[in-house]
């Protein structure tokens, strides 16, 4: 029963150890991970892909590698926000949380993220939460009062190690809320109605669920009571992955997850803090559907800072994905390590769609030397399946090593942000194999045979990120006039390029000047140079 199961070097970094770990899960073969999805009140904006479009990343790496993975997103859908923005709209909490489902499900799809296996809601799992609820009670962990209840934090020796803070410096609810507590460190785990409130029977009278029991009621009911990865933004490392693991630990006498891993914020350019605004909630929730269905110590950053309001950036998504498409906005997702700070605006996603436009324009090159769209050659589906020929020509030699260095780096940690720099080797390799053997003119069977079998190892890479999926579409930012604007600048800078090899630096100043005069600013980095259009 243990033959054929995954066996690679992956190491995962544990934000409760501090370190990177061997990847070992509970079940040989069999991986269970829980993301911490929206409060549901408004539409989407940037910060909430970030998550989604991350461990939509590491579903596909594993899934690859071996592994059948059943990856868990909630939708929080009951909220002191909901039912304050349902009031100002004149509908329904229900109806509220429906519509910005909906508006989260399609923008997750716009960027290529269906993966999720379940999408449970938090008002499909009321009783699930009670039960959980009541056994914390039972078991002396959590006390009623008022008809409200609360996790007694001095019960649990252990609070405060996945964060390092401790009991204290968790406030807890405050207002009427505050008099009720033994603790000023203890949380809600239920909430007494208000009048005119939503609300649900309970031992405890009317009420609703408290945010943190959410997650680890609904997380339980599918995923077991211990599971192997639990994802989520830093800023939810403390309070609430803090309350959910002591509530889960505290329930079950055992440990609620293997790894926690917790991806890096994202500020907006010129701006402090992240976008979004502090976590969704002070307070709150977790939740339940599946997109389907609806429709640090390492290199990386670790700080997590304020908030950026949705006047400064992190609106609605659907003109951002409009101008810049869904792949773009998830190419610059996946272009850092999932721990660093992203630095979000129009300049970052306009460098994206350029490094983009190189792999672009090398599959329609591609697409006419050999007859057939690239999107349509086949590629190995597993790890395992990848077959290297015995004495590989050069280009397939080369496009091989690059390979192992790409699937090295998503062993180390899900290294998005390293992977992309071999891709871009490998369009260069293969753009370099075109020009050296003039497949543009006279093409050989045998060097059709070689681009054929090195784009087969591109795309294969390619899609553990989940880009070039499908062709570009041409109704958007990616319309025949902008790829001809960006041909035609492809071409000035290689010229330029050109220039400066033979030393020729009066012609490059010429046309660098020359581009700037007109609006168009162009900067040289470690993965060539890009160009920005200063007048749009």
């Amino acid at each position: 029963m243990q033959e054929n199961l995954p066996e690679y070097p992956i190491r995962v970094y544990n934000t409760l150890t501090k370190v990177k770990e061997p990847f070992r899960t509970i079940e040989p073969g069999k991986v269970g991970m829980y993301l911490c999805g929206p409060t549901v009140y408004a539409e989407a904006h940037i910060g909430h892909m970030v998550g989604p479009v991350i461990f939509d990343t590491v579903k596909r790496y594993l899934t690859h590698c071996g592994y059948e993975v059943t990856w868990v997103v909630n939708i929080t859908d009951v909220d002191d926000k909901l039912i304050v923005r349902s009031r100002e709209k004149g509908i329904s909490m229900f109806q509220l949380a429906t519509q910005m489902t909906a508006d989260y499900v399609s923008n997750l799809q716009a960027l290529g993220v269906d993966q999720i296996d379940r999408m449970p809601r938090a008002t499909d799992s009321i009783g699930e939460i009670i039960t959980f609820v009541e056994e914390l009670i039972a078991k002396g962990f959590a006390y009623a009062t008022d008809g409200d209840v609360f996790f007694d934090v001095t019960k649990d020796p252990q609070y405060g190690c996945l964060s390092n803070r401790s009991a204290d410096e968790q406030q807890g609810e405050g207002g009427g809320a505050a008099s009720r507590k033994r603790s000023s460190g203890d949380f809600a785990l239920w909430k007494s109605a208000k009048p005119g409130e939503p609300s649900w029977p309970s031992p405890w009278g009317q009420g609703r669920p408290g945010w943190h029991i959410e997650c680890s009621a609904m997380s339980r009911g599918i995923l077991g009571q211990t599971f192997d990865i639990h994802g989520g933004g830093l800023d939810l490392v403390f309070p609430h992955h803090e309350n959910e693991l002591a509530q889960s630990r505290c329930c079950h006498d055992k440990p609620m997850v293997t790894y926690w891993m917790h991806n890096g914020l994202m500020r907006a350019s010129n701006e402090g803090g992240k976008v979004g605004g502090k976590s969704d909630r002070t307070s709150g929730d977790a939740p339940k559907d599946a997109v389907s269905e609806v429709a640090a110590s390492e290199a990386p950053d670790a700080s997590v800072s304020g908030k950026i309001s949705r006047s400064k950036g992190a609106g609605g998504l659907a003109g951002l994905i409009s101008k810049h498409t869904g792949e773009r906005i998830r190419f610059f997702l996946l272009r850092t390590h999932y721990r660093s700070t992203s630095v979000f605006g129009d300049e970052p996603l306009a460098e994206a769609g350029s490094a983009l436009e190189t792999f672009y324009r090398l599959f329609e090159r591609a697409g006419k030397i050999l007859g057939c769209s690239v999107y349509d050659i086949p590629h190995a589906m597993r790890r395992s399946a990848f077959e290297a020929p015995a004495n590989p020509p050069a280009l397939l030699a080369e496009l091989i090593q690059l390979r192992s260095s790409f699937l090295a780096k998503m062993d180390d940690d899900f290294n998005t942000g390293g992977a992309t720099a071999d891709l871009f080797e490998m369009a260069r390799a293969l753009n370099r194999f075109i020009d050296q053997s003039h497949l543009d003119e006279s093409p050989s069977e045998a060097n059709r045979e070689a681009l054929r079998s090195g784009l087969s190892i591109l795309r294969e890479m390619a899609s553990l990120l989940g880009i070039f999926r499908k062709p570009v579409s041409q109704s958007s930012d990616s319309s025949e006039s902008a790829r001809l604007v960006q041909g035609l600048m492809e071409l000035v800078i290689h010229l330029r390029a050109e220039a400066r090899t033979k030393r020729d630096f009066a012609t490059s100043d010429a046309i660098r000047d020359g581009l700037k005069s007109i609006g168009v600013s162009i900067q040289d980095g470690k993965q060539g140079t890009t160009w920005e259009s200063k007048t749009t």
